[in-house]
């Protein structure tokens, strides 16, 4: 049970990351990724691990998200440095 439950965390964390860059920098930073984490599993959990249901899920109840997750999708990706 303990591996399913890192398996679920590691597959959530990356669709985190592809949720909030695009898929040309495809890199989120640690505070956006942490920003999203809990309201994925909240509102989100049985989309993991498919990235495309789990962006639709959050931007379809983008009203329910918290203002920390709100910003990383309002503030879109950040440049690769």
């Amino acid at each position: 049970m303990r591996t399913f439950r890192h398996v679920l965390t590691g597959n959530a964390i990356a669709a985190l990351v592809l949720l909030s860059c695009s898929a040309a920098s495809a890199q989120g930073t640690p505070e956006q990724r942490a920003a999203c984490m809990g309201d994925a599993f909240r509102l989100c959990g049985p989309e993991i691990p498919d990235v495309n249901r789990i962006t639709a899920c959050m931007k379809a109840n983008f009203s329910r998200l918290s203002q920390p997750c709100k910003a990383v999708f309002v503030q879109g990706p950040v440049a690769s440095r």
